[in-house]
């Protein structure tokens, strides 16, 4: 048996198979692409810097967004760094993105070219396991594919982040801004805002629920606003006696702290659900006896061994759960947003230009921010120094 090829001679249905695979692989993964301005690193020990990197011509499906507004998260700083291991250099971190919109692709329904648009963490997905069909990209069974340093689906390698000019996404991974808020404040929400918005809807905060905040940095903040705006009793938990003004000034209805003994027994019992934002290792088991019977305490933003280990007996005779939470799929990404736009609601930021980005990571390792870094992507265009 032999297939005939558009202008080929007959050939073997085994060979012109081994060619429409090979040419659907070229088709995929050798597609167009243009240069476009970054600030990456080439090295785990190397600083920032300005380089080129290639974006994919738009597909049928596609947004091109120009990026006017980039966060800086934690996490840039560790895939920067290669903390957490399987960094590919060069990378470009960046995953609180927020742009206009400069073209789409043909079959491009939800934007327009001018539009006002985001991303966060995440550009694709499988789109066909049960979590994604439930909205729950965020845990996709195969894995994500993250805005930086995923396996792109499109080019090969390596995704790049929003340390750029310009981003290239599907426009399911593509979410709207509401007109009020302000751009800058908005980046942040892509990501600490929804890592702390998904638990706050997981177990149901509203109206006269109690939650307590365990940190005030990036998330901390962001939990504080988004549960006061949900209408919580919000405690804020602080080793730092000095920083109990700005809790308050977020919203929190009380301060406390956490290493005075007596002030942890006064709200004994007291939480249906702790957010502990705090992203190094430390002692969870101070907090387990605040939590009322049925609570929950969730992790989002440590990821590790615990030490020291949980004492289990308050657990068991509570029945309190301890829980982690990532980040939140599309849709409840698009929620959080919404209602950030109904509250006006945004993140306390410094905006810093492109340039300022290697300073910027040392002082977030020294907690020197209020509350996050947000780059203002014009400095990368004008190359301002």
């Amino acid at each position: 048996m032999a297939w005939n090829c558009p202008d080929l001679q007959p050939i073997p249905a085994i060979d012109c198979l081994i060619l429409i695979i090979s040419l659907t692989f070229i088709n995929q993964h050798f597609m167009n692409t243009s240069k476009t301005k970054a600030f990456g690193t080439a090295a785990h020990d190397a600083p920032l810097e300005a380089m080129q990197i290639e974006r994919r011509d738009l597909t049928s499906n596609d947004v091109e967004i120009e990026i006017l507004f980039c966060g800086v998260c934690h996490s840039d700083l560790h895939t920067a760094r290669n903390d957490w291991g399987g960094t590919i250099y060069p990378a470009v971190p960046g995953h609180e993105i927020v742009g206009r919109v400069i073209k789409t692709g043909n079959a491009v329904t939800k934007f327009k070219a001018g539009d006002i648009a985001a991303v966060g963490c995440m550009v694709d997905s499988c789109r066909t396991c049960k979590n994604c069909k439930e909205d729950l990209e965020q845990y996709c069974t195969t894995g994500f594919i993250g805005t930086y340093n995923g396996n792109d689906k499109h080019q090969v390698g390596k995704t790049f982040g929003g340390y750029s000019e310009k981003i290239v996404v599907d426009q399911h991974f593509v979410l709207q801004v509401p007109a009020n808020l302000d751009l800058a404040g908005t980046a942040p929400l892509l990501c600490a805002g929804i890592t702390t918005w998904s638990p706050l809807r997981h177990w149901k905060v509203g109206k006269h629920s109690n939650v307590a905040v365990v940190g005030l940095g990036g998330l901390g903040h962001m939990a504080i606003k988004l549960a006061k705006g949900l209408g919580a009793n919000v405690t804020l938990f602080s080793r730092s006696p000095e920083k109990e003004q700005d809790g308050l000034d977020l919203g929190a209805d009380k301060v406390v702290i956490s290493t005075d003994l007596s002030q942890m027994k006064k709200v004994a019992g007291e939480f249906d659900l702790i957010i502990d934002t705090v992203p190094y290792v430390h002692d969870l088991n101070m907090y387990i006896p605040t939590l009322a019977a049925s609570g929950t305490l969730v992790l989002v933003g440590y990821l590790g061994e615990l030490d020291p280990a949980l004492n289990t007996k308050q657990m068991v005779i509570k029945r309190i759960a301890i829980s982690g939470s990532l980040i939140g799929g599309i849709a409840e990404t698009q929620e959080m947003l919404n209602f950030c736009g109904e509250h006006n609601i945004t993140s306390d930021i410094e905006i810093i230009p492109i340039q300022d980005i290697n300073e910027a990571y040392e002082r977030m390792l020294k907690s020197d921010v209020r509350y996050r870094f947000v780059i203002d992507m014009a400095s990368l265009k004008n190359g301002q120094s």
